[in-house]
């Protein structure tokens, strides 16, 4: 995956924004909460996972626990470009709705999320 694609996929997600933080890290947010964050330079990106695949990612030497994050069950991926675009879009897919199931009804409404 490219970093543009990357971008794109979270952008494409509903009520999905971009911040830039931490330097020039792209940070994708869906109401003002974290759901992945990509390097500015290099290839490695972290996002929020569920437990299993926390535990599947980390166990099999995918991944590793996100510095700072991995409390949170979020993964952190050195090399952008030895993942596959469909699984990563799939991945960021549930990133996003893990981080919106936590939100109000009324601001996942407000978002277009049901």
């Amino acid at each position: 995956m490219t970093p543009e694609a990357f971008d794109k996929a979270c952008l494409a997600l509903p009520g999905a924004t971009l911040s830039i933080q931490w330097g020039d890290n792209h940070v994708f947010k869906v109401a003002d909460k974290m759901f992945a964050v990509r390097a500015a330079a290099g290839d490695s990106f972290s996002f929020k996972a569920s437990d299993v695949a926390f535990e599947v990612l980390t166990e099999s030497g995918r991944a590793k626990p996100a510095p700072y994050l991995a409390r949170a069950r979020w993964v952190w991926f050195a090399d952008m470009a030895a993942e596959d675009d469909a699984e990563m879009a799939d991945w960021l897919a549930t990133a996003h709705a893990l981080v919106a199931a936590k939100l109000t009804r009324k601001a996942r409404a407000a978002l277009g999320i049901s």
